[in-house]
């Protein structure tokens, strides 16, 4: 199979769709990989490393989109690269279709074959393409919110841990999922008085176990969520339903319960986000104030530290890869059920429900 990794266009992405070792992989097997110039560079692998494992280089997107039978990429393409979409293409990238109609109906119209790595889901239910980048922003959001507290960032100015004599700041954590728990633990780490809150109680006697003192636990229903926020300092949403829309916790309404400086930083922003005034963000402009509580939505967390994250993401998503390159998608999703709950749109038809639902638009029941 002919395989194309171009460069991403996404404001401040500067993550790779596979590194040297991935290509490498991919290329032992028999197949030819093409990697458009510097689309590395970001992530710390230079053009020489692509060449010394035997990819090949291309000049620009167009070239790469060409000549390729399956695209592997980080990011939804954008929409300067919807026209470059074949039909019958293979796409292999997070897309979140949720979170965008344009998107959604784009690639409904190219025809391609939409392999979306935050659907793919093992026997378990755990998401093993989404599971690395959860981790990353999780931890992330915890480093944000600590520098958004600042007072010259718009925060209401408190150290999250504190110091003796100093009360550190309370730290609400909506979702005990892999986002959750790694922001969590990089909260409780810093000192913060940390609450995280889930509907499944089976998660929340996890959390209780594993988790140290200054993390409690609490059932997540409206009642108890609008008790919590009304003292929190940071209140990170890290609440996930695979494929879907996010639901909205956090009303417009309630923020004026919240105090003046309050930061929320929303993780499911990729999912439309768990806040009601969530909207995205880049990593240039991080940051907006509605009714005096700062708002931190930005929608690739994880580009801003592409050594790590390049090298987590081609962890999880090279043996799927190389899969679907020595069998084709159609024979490989067969005869993987995870990978096939991958599949979002094929040939026009969106063939993942949540998709379907979040616009209602129509939906394709999957016979492959």
């Amino acid at each position: 199979m002919i395989i194309g990794i171009p460069k991403e266009i996404k404001e401040s992405e500067h993550r790779v769709g596979m590194t040297p070792s991935g290509v490498q992989a991919l290329i032992q097997n028999g197949h030819a990989v093409y990697v458009q110039n510097s689309a590395g560079q970001g992530s710390g692998h230079s053009d020489d490393d692509y060449l010394s494992v035997g990819a090949k280089l291309l000049k620009n997107i167009e070239e790469v989109y060409d000549i390729s039978e399956m695209i592997i990429k980080v990011k939804e393409p954008l929409k300067s690269e919807y026209s470059l979409i074949k039909e019958g293409q293979i796409i292999y990238t997070y897309f979140h279709f949720a979170s965008s109609l344009e998107l959604t109906n784009a690639m409904v119209d190219s025809k391609s074959i939409c392999i979306a790595y935050e659907t793919v889901e093992n026997y378990d239910r755990s998401l093993p393409l989404l599971t690395p980048m959860s981790e990353v922003a999780g931890r992330m959001a915890a480093q944000q919110g600590a520098k958004f507290l600042e007072k010259h960032q718009k925060g209401c100015g408190i150290l999250l841990g504190g110091v003796p004599g100093v009360s550190p700041a309370k730290a609400i954590v909506l979702g005990g999922g892999v986002v959750g728990t790694q922001s969590a633990k990089m909260l409780a780490g810093l000192g913060a008085d940390v609450t995280i809150l889930d509907i499944s109680l089976d998660r929340l006697r996890e959390l209780d176990d594993i988790m140290p003192k200054n993390v409690k636990t609490k059932f997540s229903n409206q009642y108890n969520i609008k008790q919590e926020i009304q003292n929190a300092h940071l209140v990170i949403g890290a609440v996930l339903i695979a494929g879907a829309k996010a639901p909205n916790l956090i009303t417009k309404n309630m923020l004026k319960d919240l105090r003046k400086g309050t930061v929320l930083v929303d993780v499911a922003v990729d999912q439309g986000g768990c806040f009601e005034t969530t909207k995205p963000t880049t990593h240039s402009s991080p940051t907006y104030i509605i009714d005096d509580v700062l708002h931190y939505s930005v929608a690739n967390m994880p580009g801003a530290v592409p050594m790590t994250s390049t090298e987590a993401l081609t962890n999880a998503t090279i043996a799927y890869a190389v899969e679907i390159a020595n069998k084709g998608w159609k024979k490989a999703c067969n005869e993987n059920e995870p990978l096939k709950k991958g599949l979002n749109i094929i040939n026009g038809d969106i063939v993942y429900k949540a998709v379907a639902e979040a616009f209602d638009l129509n939906y394709t029941e999957l016979n492959i």
